[in-house]
């Protein structure tokens, strides 16, 4: 080993971690390694902390003697090695320095506590502040009065100063808010409104060109900065940067009044339309942060579409050739749907802070539909005015509507191609709609009267919900108190338009009904006259009586000025007793019963003396009908029936 140079060997252990469980199979499961810190304990707990220094002494110096005597051995062995060979001395203890630093920590500690304890028990030592000299450091008064006054100036100038600077940032603060909030204003202002520079101002546009609209009005306001507020007080909460500069015809209120009178006292006036009357008011309570020139704008563009709506309809007005020419005065539309029916449109405008108001006792029925229909018409008349210039489709074709365009193509002839080129106005749109609101009012109003005025039979009207501008319905039921399972033979569907009344029957017959109020009342009259009669008939079937002859239009007896009458016989199971009704419109119900001859002893025949022509019925005998009981002529003819059943 010593005559050839060193060779490092590495040695391996064979196994590193012990072996906890071999399983059948033959896998070996390990014990898991020691973290460092579950290695610092185990290491930990070698140390023998109850040890004496003496015994630490010796066993050092134990140590340091075998060492010692090992030592010479080791030099021999190493001199023997190579020069350049790396030494490597172990240490004696592997926790020699944890016990040196533990050793060094006690020992200052027990250093602080007797350093502690001389301070506390002051038993050996006193600590007392040192004494100064007075003398040396007093100054006289007069100098210190001095040199506090002048410390008191360089405070109050710097005071001052920052006072100044303060002053100086809160007005540039306030300006530049001014001017920011004039900047965010306008801004806000152009969000929802046209507005151009022009040179040094700002012009807005309040018209509805961009929405199709032709009316000549510009419309144009200015906005112009304010600056008429003190910067000095405090800004008022209503405070706006900007003021608006609007035409003095735009300034105030209005609305258009849309009225309906018929001259004849019965009716009177059905009642005033306020369109757009209360949208400043309305606008001011839904968005009361809104800045006040935004309200302004409201008006003044309300005030202008009122004016366009206005001159729409005068222009039509003066255009259509009607029966009874229209009456175009200053401000006001007049027409006459009917005859002796005033339709009154005109424009109420006012400058001041009080808008014109309308009487409160005139009714509203119906007329929120006048309002929204004239507001979708000039909507619709914007629209179709935009959307009527489009490009041709090839682009060879003529410049013209689309319809016009295929009438080449599709050979329309003359009557075709007028019946495109013709399109209703907006008067005529309004009229038409005031007459079938007039007509719906009056019909309603005369069934109403029917209803109240006649107790049997009962008529019901149920009006439908969902209508048209134009067209309504309403189901007529006419049935009779307690017995409305039997008597359904009556019910009619009334369907109201512009000019007629069209009646469609249970059975599918339809009559045409004009304008007329009489007209319609006759008509309902002879329903319930005939449902009287129906109501007999379905009786008859559930008592067990038959029906010996049936008619709506009776040609014998009396005229009916209105309508005819109508008539029904009966006949008891056994044909000993025969009833027959006749009602009619004007005249009432009669009721006739025929009895057996058998029972009328005054009229005995000598000539017939065979006892079959005895149960011949006699002749007709007339009932006193207001005097029997019941509470209406259903019930009284059920009675007369259960009577005469044997």
């Amino acid at each position: 080993m010593s005559g050839g140079p060193a060779v490092r060997v590495s040695i391996e252990s064979l196994c590193e971690k012990q072996v906890q469980e071999v399983s059948l199979d033959g896998m070996e499961t390990y014990v898991p390694p020691l973290s460092l810190s579950q290695n610092l304990a185990k290491m930990a707990q070698r140390i023998d902390f109850n040890q004496s220094d003496e015994s630490e002494v010796e066993e050092g110096t134990s140590l340091e003697s075998e060492w010692k005597q090992e030592q010479p051995q080791v030099e021999a062995e190493e001199d023997c090695q190579e020069e350049g060979m790396l030494h490597f001395q172990p240490s004696l203890w592997p926790w020699d320095s944890v016990r040196t630093a533990l050793r060094s920590a006690l020992t200052e500690m027990c250093v602080l506590h007797d350093v502690l304890s001389i301070v506390k028990e002051k038993k050996y030592m006193a600590l007392d502040p040192v004494s100064q000299d007075n003398t040396a450091t007093k100054t006289p008064q007069v100098l210190q009065l001095v040199s506090k006054k002048r410390a008191l100036a360089t405070a109050a100038s710097v005071l001052l100063k920052g006072a100044e600077r303060l002053s100086k940032s809160v007005c540039e603060n306030q300006e530049n808010r001014r001017q920011r909030d004039f900047n965010s204003e306008l801004l806000r202002l152009r969000s929802q409104w046209k507005l151009r520079k022009v040179g040094d101002k700002i012009l807005g546009d309040l018209s509805y060109r961009s929405a199709g609209s032709l009316f000549p009005h510009l419309g144009t306001f200015e906005v112009i900065k304010n600056t008429d507020i003190d910067l000095d007080k405090k800004i008022p909460e209503d405070y706006c940067p900007l003021t608006v500069q609007i035409p003095s015809d735009l300034q105030g209120s209005a609305y258009i009044k849309v009225s309906i009178q018929k001259q004849a006292p019965d009716i009177g006036d059905l009642g005033t339309v306020n369109l757009f009357r209360n949208s400043t008011v309305l606008i001011s309570n839904i968005h009361p942060r809104y800045p006040i020139p935004f309200i302004h704008f409201c008006s003044a563009q309300n005030v202008l579409l009122c004016k366009e709506i206005l001159a729409q309809l005068s222009r039509e007005a003066v255009q259509i050739k009607s029966q009874i020419p229209h009456i175009v005065v200053k401000n006001q539309i007049i027409s006459q749907p009917f005859p002796g029916l005033q339709l009154s449109i005109s424009l109420c405008h006012s400058t001041g802070e009080k808008a014109q108001r309308c009487s409160p006792d005139r009714p509203d029925d119906h007329l929120y539909v006048l309002e929204h229909n004239l507001h979708q018409l000039i909507r619709e008349f914007h629209k179709q005015t935009l959307s009527s210039v489009m490009m041709p489709h090839p682009a060879s074709a003529p410049f013209m509507h689309k319809r016009l365009r295929l009438a080449g193509p599709l050979a329309y002839n003359k009557n075709q191609i007028n019946s495109l080129q013709q399109n209703e106005g907006l008067l005529e749109k309004i009229i038409k709609q005031a007459k079938h609101i007039f007509l719906r009012r009056r019909t309603a109003r005369t069934i109403d009267s029917l209803a109240s005025r006649i107790e049997d039979p009962q008529i019901q009207a149920h009006w439908s919900n969902i209508n048209d501008v134009y067209e309504s319905s309403v189901k007529v039921l006419i049935t009779s108190q307690g017995y409305e399972q039997i008597c359904k033979s009556i019910q009619l569907q009334l369907n109201i338009g512009v000019e007629q009344i069209r009646v469609v029957h249970r059975d599918g017959r339809v009559v045409t009904l004009s304008h007329q109020e009489q007209e319609l009342q006759d008509f309902l009259l002879s329903q319930m006259s005939q449902h009287q009669v129906h109501a007999v008939q379905q009786l008859a079937k559930v008592m067990g009586w038959h029906v010996l002859s049936f008619s709506n239009h009776v040609g014998l007896g009396p005229i009916e000025n209105i309508g005819n009458a109508s008539a029904i016989t009966v006949a008891s199971a056994n044909g000993e007793y025969a009833i027959s009704v006749r009602s009619g419109p004007e005249s009432g119900c009669k009721v006739l019963v025929q009895c057996p001859r058998s029972l009328n002893k005054d009229q005995k025949c000598d000539v017939m003396q065979d006892a079959r022509w005895a149960q011949l019925r006699g002749p007709y005998r007339e009932v006193q009908w207001s005097r029997m009981e019941g509470r209406n002529f259903i019930y009284k003819m059920e009675l007369l029936m259960a009577a005469l059943t044997p």
